[in-house]
């Protein structure tokens, strides 16, 4: 099994989140969170547009989905067709337990 996680600058989540649905990967889990990257953050207009503040952090979302190692290639490329900006982080899932079943491994997800 694997931990996917996307860093996306621009809420793509509904596009991506289809796109899994349509190859039966159910579950997601979907943060909307700050942070700075590369891109600085766009401008803000204050005080009825005389003043321009420049936030530290801009809003990005992240999507964390459990896959079978199976559709690996296939999950990712389905967000970086539907992402437009963002990072792709790969972990390998050492054990997977369900609290309600017992059940343990890939009948987890």
């Amino acid at each position: 099994m694997l931990r996917i996680e996307a860093l996306l600058g621009n809420n793509d989540v509904m596009a991506i989140s289809e796109a899994l649905r349509k190859i039966e990967i159910g579950g997601l889990t979907v943060t909307k969170v700050r942070g700075r990257g590369r891109r600085p953050p766009a401008q803000i207009h204050a005080a009825k547009g005389s003043a321009i503040f420049q936030p530290q952090f801009s809003e990005k979302y992240v999507i964390v989905v459990i896959i079978p190692e199976s559709k690996e290639d296939e999950v990712i490329n389905i967000i970086k067709t539907k992402g437009t900006i963002g990072k792709i982080f790969v972990s390998p899932i050492l054990r997977a337990i369900d609290i309600a079943t017992g059940h343990e491994g890939e009948e987890t997800i």
